[in-house]
């Protein structure tokens, strides 16, 4: 009796060790939890940007005659824009057409936007031509559309750098006195 046991508790060992074992299997496979879900929104902001330098342009003025700008304006417009847009322009005005510069005396005189010309190489004008259009933005008579790109799909987000050159041409109007003559362009882009 004492033999069989011996086999009854080898068995029973055996049948524990497989209980054991199988217990650690079951304890070691993967458990899987349900789906847990997160809704992701991500927005980009349209945006237009118009950037100038130098911040001052110095002309030595000529009685009867043009004068250059002492530097050309570089001009940098950047756009993210969204699919509904076909073109963006760029324009300069001036606040005044009959006052595009003036001496600041009490009885001022003036330059008016007509005798100041402009003239951008890589848009429009590529002529020097004066500050007297109705530009899309700014004041009526005033200003001067310098481009208009078109918008397409290769370039919603871009970014483009004119140079403008600017004269102040006298030679139409009466002598001038001598004096200091100041005035500011506005640059302004819009996208259609």
């Amino acid at each position: 009796m004492l033999y069989s046991n011996k086999k009854y508790f080898k068995f029973v060992l055996l049948i524990i060790g497989c209980v054991l074992a199988t217990a650690g299997l079951s304890a070691s496979a993967q458990v899987t939890s349900g789906v847990a879900s997160v809704q992701l929104t991500a927005k980009l902001q349209e945006s237009l940007t118009v950037s100038a330098t130098p911040a001052n342009v110095s002309f030595n003025l000529v009685s009867g005659g043009t004068a250059q700008g002492n530097v050309p304006v570089g001009i940098t417009t950047a756009w993210v824009l969204n699919g509904s847009r076909s073109s963006v322009t760029l324009s300069g005005y001036f606040s005044s057409s009959t006052a595009a510069l003036t001496d600041g005396a009490a009885t001022p005189t003036n330059i008016p936007s007509s005798d100041v010309l402009g003239q951008v190489t890589t848009g429009l004008p590529t002529a020097f031509t004066a500050f007297t259009q109705s530009a899309p933005v700014g004041t009526a008579g005033a200003g001067l559309e310098l481009f208009n790109q078109s918008i397409s799909t290769t370039n919603r987000s871009s970014t483009r750098t004119d140079n403008l050159n600017l004269q102040i041409n006298l030679t139409g109007l009466p002598q001038l006195p001598a004096g200091t003559y100041t005035g500011t362009l506005n640059l302004q882009a819009q996208a259609l």
